[in-house]
């Protein structure tokens, strides 16, 4: 039976049945325990489960991810939470150097079952230093997956999926701003295998192509064009690496259109990648060029007038839809 939930709470009902279930897994990072967490998600875990699986950390990121990717090659499932992963920029050497890397450096020895999750992207008036959006840069990195949820379930079960099935180092990248957004969620577990895009909104036109909290920008162009009779399929990849490109590409025999929303700078950007794939795989189908709207490559300012201007919004994405349909120029 499905209940609303808010984010925050479905991520800790994945942390905590996966900790029930397995004590090979904790939870480490700052302000995880003592403080309930910096965004309330692991709230009461550290009294169910004790210092020894809910730890706190120093401010040193290089220094308690290498715990982790340590403690995953010797046999446990850690699960690290960075306060924001514009932080993780300082870990970047234990993720890129030994996590991902590991299982090839060893020879197939050593796996490195462990989960890096925390909040990305934009979240209002952070300044530029606190506003990056990193899926596709750990997406570049082989060996490791890039997870970036846009609700509450699919988070739930994709996060379970990730601690518990998953061999490889996984970035799971979720949104501050949708921390406290309820969704259903059903009670008990379920899974959501990695590498799967969810079609949100089926439709004939045009395929609208998102991920994360952009997810709200592409849902509401659709129902915006639906008011002007233009059925658009709006696709949530859910997963960056691996990139479920043939949902896509299907979608596109259908619709022969395509337009992808993201918070990306659009330099070597994940629609980047997208827009080769289908292309190359689907060039035939296509009766308009690919269109895309990114983040302002730049990096994002204080302001809120420019915050709004730098990222992508609903009249934007509805205009685009309308030039690959040739309604505008």
């Amino acid at each position: 039976m499905a209940r609303s939930i808010a984010f925050r709470e479905a991520i800790r009902e994945a942390l905590t049945e996966e900790m029930r279930r397995d004590e090979r897994v904790f939870l480490m990072g700052e302000e995880v325990a003592e403080y309930n967490g910096a965004y309330k998600v692991s709230q009461g875990m550290l009294a169910e489960f004790g210092a020894r699986r809910v730890i706190d950390t120093p401010i040193s990121e290089l220094g308690f991810t290498a715990i982790g990717v340590g403690a995953a090659q010797n046999g446990l499932r850690p699960v690290v939470e960075f306060m924001t992963w514009n932080f993780a920029v300082l870990a970047l050497d234990q993720i890129l150097n030994t996590a991902s890397k590991m299982l090839a450096m060893s020879g197939g020895q050593l796996n490195c079952p462990i989960v890096f999750r925390g909040p990305n992207g934009s979240a209002g008036q952070l300044g530029a230093q606190h506003s990056t959006a990193f899926e596709a840069l750990y997406a570049n990195i082989p060996g490791i997956k890039v997870v970036s949820p846009s609700n509450g379930y699919d988070a739930k079960g994709l996060l379970k999926q990730a601690i518990r099935f998953e061999e490889d180092p996984v970035m799971f990248m979720e949104s501050e701003q949708m921390y406290g957004e309820k969704s259903e969620v059903p009670e008990g577990e379920y899974y959501i295998e990695l590498g799967k895009a969810d079609v949100k909104k089926a439709g004939r036109d045009v395929t609208i192509v998102s991920f994360n909290k952009m997810m709200k920008v592409a849902l509401g162009a659709a129902d915006e064009l639906e008011k002007e009779g233009i059925s658009a399929e709006v696709i949530d990849l859910r997963t960056i690496r691996p990139l479920d490109w043939m949902t896509i590409l299907e979608s596109v025999k259908k619709t022969n259109r395509l337009v992808i929303v993201e918070e990306q700078w659009p330099f070597a950007s994940v629609s980047s990648e997208i827009t080769y794939r289908i292309q190359k795989e689907g060039f035939d189908y296509l009766d308009a060029p690919i269109r895309r709207i990114t983040a302002a490559d730049a990096p994002l300012h204080y302001a809120p007038n420019l915050v709004a201007a730098a990222l992508p919004d609903v009249p934007r994405t509805v205009r685009l839809v309308k030039e690959v349909m040739y309604q505008v120029k």
